[in-house]
């Protein structure tokens, strides 16, 4: 029995020695091993595989939970412009100011605007949780993914089994080698070395299968992440382009709101010293009937072209309304204020103030202005 332990410790420290050999890696080898070179470069092969795909898969998974994260925080900003927006939408629609009411337009300007933003915001949080979180989580919890890793841990151990058998048959053969004619010992070395033999056969098909699968994974690892990843910045860049179309238009608004407010005290024409400007000259007025003094020197006046600088809002049949920038053909100015003449195809009264004398004419040249005045529209439109 002392002899037997002896031997028993003796094999246990040579297998550990051999061990040691092989590395501390779960495919760490050595020379002295049970494998050819084809088998070590297999053996490689899934070293080099094993880790790409576990990286990549750490990879995928710091993704996932990065724009989890990010949808998290999304939702809450998505709460917030919601909020903005009818806080906004909310002032506009009970505003009583009676001095104007630009900041009421500028408040359903910017709910209108947060709206259109959050619209976004939460399309891209879509995006980010359907197009790219999930497929990644999906390829991380996969069945590819897992199976070939269990082929891979397999063909591990199968490798570590027929180097354990490697070293009995060295054993074996050691045995034999002392006691030639040892029936007994020749013929558990020939049982090993078959065993020895089926473990590597086995090995190799269990190699090919496990280094099969783990390339396929690796292949689909890389598009599939590069592709999410491709479809996150895409979607990103849609978003910021989107946002600022929106407030580039939200902010052309509100500035001419702005410069239109500033310009409020010069917007309204020169009035006479009354409170209100009187009504358009009447029919006799205009034909040298008139019921009060007209300044004849001002009626009596040749045509002229005149640009609109202030604008005017008609609010009777007799009136010409006008824009800002419009070319308006000047034929009679009243002493009361008022001036008559033709704009776009129309004609009426409108306060003189309203326009600026750009170029005298006679009464022959009026076509000639009205045509003018109708290509400036036609360029303006």
């Amino acid at each position: 029995m002392e002899a037997f332990r002896k031997l028993r410790d003796q094999v246990a420290r040579q297998q550990q020695a051999v061990l040691k050999q092989f590395g501390g890696g779960a495919f760490g080898c050595s020379e002295n091993s049970a494998l050819d070179e084809a088998e070590l470069q297999q053996n490689h092969k899934l070293e080099k595989l094993y880790a790409s795909t576990r990286s990549t898969k750490h990879f995928q998974r710091d993704i996932v939970r990065s724009l989890e994260g990010y949808i998290v925080t999304g939702s809450k900003q998505v709460e917030i412009g919601n909020k903005l927006a009818e806080d906004s939408r909310k002032y506009g629609a009970e505003n009583t100011c009676t001095s104007g009411n630009t900041l009421t337009k500028a408040a359903f300007s910017i709910a209108k605007a947060r709206t259109q933003m959050v619209k976004e915001q939460e399309h891209l949080l879509r995006v980010y949780g359907t197009q790219v979180a999930e497929p990644l989580r999906a390829m991380i919890l996969g069945a590819p993914l897992e199976d070939a890793r269990h082929l891979t841990q397999r063909y591990v151990r199968m490798r570590q089994e027929a180097e354990a058998q490697a070293i009995e048959v060295s054993r074996r053969r050691t045995k034999a080698k002392e006691a030639p004619g040892n029936i007994d010992n020749t013929s558990r070395l020939e049982a090993a070395e078959t065993k020895l033999e089926d473990l590597k056969s086995n090995m190799k098909v269990l190699g090919k299968e496990a280094g099969a699968a783990m390339l396929a994974v690796e292949v689909q690892q890389q598009r599939q992440t590069l592709q999410r990843l491709i479809t996150m910045v895409e979607a990103e860049r849609t978003y910021h382009q989107r946002i600022l179309q929106i407030l580039e238009q939200l902010e052309g608004e509100m500035v001419l709101e702005h410069q239109r407010v500033e310009a409020s005290p010069n917007q309204a024409p020169p009035m006479p010293m009354e409170s209100h400007m009187p009504p358009p000259p009447s029919y006799e007025e205009v034909n040298g009937i008139p019921s009060f003094a007209i300044d004849e020197s001002i009626d009596s006046m040749e045509y002229f072209l005149g640009e609109v600088t202030f604008s005017f809002q008609a609010e009777s049949d007799v009136e010409l309304s006008l824009s800002v920038g419009d070319y308006v053909v000047v034929r009679k100015v009243s002493g009361t204020g008022w001036a008559e003449g033709e704009c776009r195809g129309k004609a009426g009264w409108f306060p003189l103030g309203c326009v600026e004398r750009r170029i005298e004419c006679s009464q022959e040249r009026f076509l000639e202005f009205n045509l003018i005045i109708f290509v400036s529209c036609i360029e303006k439109d």
